[in-house]
């Protein structure tokens, strides 16, 4: 299965409260969380985190496309996606190639219209980008809407935790003008 999409700017969105914060020790690998609350039903978000054409929709920075290869939403599935720059010039380096984010990523848990843990590993010749990363979605009832939560833990050593947190604020925003009533 492939999906290839290109994500679009400039599509309007209300301002939402968001918040972030990301954490490193010398002594553990990094992680970040970023939460924003989507107007719309758990159900809705859940739905297009799990179907692969919505993810290459909203889980890619704007300067990005990206293809699902494969995505087998279930316990234990696993799914292969890539990123990759739009213009290969302005690309800072990808962590496959020099313009492209290859992942392989396999779902620990799937809790409908709660939760979906992830384990993510980029692939890459480069140890720096080497080891698997947790990511945590959760899904929490809010008076305006849902609170969308995503929690990376592991990042590897070559990705700066800014700029982790920066691609999933990027992802939160391109969800919510996704799935947003």
């Amino acid at each position: 299965m492939q999906t290839r999409l290109k994500n679009r700017s400039g599509i309007g969105a209300s301002p939402i409260r968001c918040r972030s914060a990301a954490v490193a020790s010398k002594e553990s690998m990094a992680s970040t969380t970023v939460s924003r609350i989507v107007r719309a039903s758990r159900s809705a978000i859940y739905t297009v985190c799990l179907d692969p054409a919505a993810l290459a929709r909203w889980r890619v920075p704007d300067n990005m496309t990206a293809e699902v290869h494969e995505f087998h939403p279930h316990v234990g599935g696993t799914y292969r996606m890539s990123l990759t720059y739009i213009d290969p010039s302005q690309s800072p380096g990808g962590k496959t190639n020099s313009s492209t984010d290859t992942f392989t990523g396999r779902f620990v848990e799937l809790v409908p219209d709660r939760r979906i843990v992830e384990q993510v590993e980029f692939v890459s010749s480069d140890p720096r980008f080497a080891g698997q990363m947790t990511t945590t979605t959760s899904l929490d009832d809010d008076p305006e809407g849902t609170r969308v939560t995503i929690l990376c833990e592991g990042i590897p050593s070559g990705i700066r935790p800014e700029d982790n947190e920066l691609g999933c604020t990027l992802a939160l925003r391109n969800l919510a003008r996704l799935v947003e009533r």
